[in-house]
């Protein structure tokens, strides 16, 4: 078909050029001319995002669950038509082969600063990266850790999927959810110091002023006694657990060993009997996927003030 001078100026004048989706991706501006069709998440927190806004047929697949986590059945059945690629944090390979175009991971969760797997080493074969919010601290300065942190990483997902009404108003309603919670919340005089127990007996691995713990502990009316540690995920020393005397202890549990054996170990070492935490026997557990930022936070704020509060 031949087209005249005229209307073919014509048509260049009145198609309107395709706009960018921009996101920011910690230090990054990212662009999307398309809602990503074979995306990657690692992890179940990032994993569980992906499925809450609806995005399943999106996705190709999904990286490092099996190989620390076992799968509850809300998240089984979520991902039961997807393959997991790698049982743990995939190669470069792996995520080539699966013929992605879009990889949710983050700093530490499916990511390492340095490694082979990163933003810029996946580009050149057309893979977009998204970073968990959470994450950015690895790589350079953020301000605290809070809820905001996990509401944007929703957010951005609903631009870059093309679904920003479905996320607008699952954030919406978060929000909505943990205020008129925290309206009928009953604390005391001052928030209790809290003590996050992940993992590790010769030192332990904790959240830091970084980590999505901090948050939650605070809107459940505590303290986290490590929200002075400049880290996100990080390993800390006994010694200054003892400093802090925490009241309370939350144990994240996942991997080969189990919360039960976490509390067992501190209750039955005499070094840690005069912690109020550990006399008084107040322990509370979070599965890591709750622990972690991603849509079961509120509810895991609240079992975290029941156990504060008795509320």
């Amino acid at each position: 078909m031949r087209f005249s001078a005229s209307l073919l100026g014509m048509l260049l004048f009145t198609a309107p050029a395709l706009a960018d989706t921009q996101v920011q991706s910690c230090n990054r501006t990212v662009s999307f001319e398309a809602p990503p069709a074979r995306a990657v998440s690692n992890d179940v927190n990032l994993t569980e995002m992906m499925l809450v806004l609806g995005l399943r047929d999106h996705m190709v697949g999904y990286t490092g669950i099996s190989g620390w986590r076992t799968l509850d059945e809300e998240m089984r059945a979520g991902i039961e038509a997807l393959p997991e690629l790698s049982e743990k944090y995939p190669s470069k390979e792996v995520l080539i082969g699966a013929d992605a175009d879009f990889y949710f991971a983050g700093w530490n969760y499916g990511m390492k600063v340095g490694g082979e797997v990163t933003p810029e080493t996946l580009a050149p074969f057309g893979i977009k990266v998204y970073e968990l919010t959470e994450s950015c601290i690895h790589i350079g300065a953020k301000p605290k850790i809070s809820m905001n942190d996990m509401y944007n990483d929703l957010l951005n997902l609903g631009k870059i999927f093309g679904v920003e009404d479905r996320a607008k108003a699952l954030v919406d309603g978060f929000k909505s959810d943990l205020a008129a919670f925290k309206g009928t919340l009953k604390t005391g005089d001052r928030p209790l110091r809290v003590f996050v127990y992940d993992s590790g007996e010769d030192a332990p691995f904790t959240a830091g002023k970084y980590a999505m713990p901090t948050a939650m502990i605070e809107a459940a009316g505590g303290k986290n006694v490590m929200d002075d540690v400049e880290k996100s995920w990080t390993t800390v020393t006994w010694e200054k657990v003892l400093e802090e005397n925490p009241e309370v202890i939350v144990i994240v549990n996942y991997g080969a060993v189990t919360a039960e054996q976490k509390r067992d170990f501190m209750l039955n070492n005499p070094a840690f009997a005069d912690i109020p935490a550990v006399k008084n026997n107040r322990f509370v557990t979070l599965e890591y996927v709750e622990a972690t930022p991603g849509p079961r936070n509120i509810r895991a704020i609240k079992k975290l003030a029941s156990a504060f509060w008795g509320q």
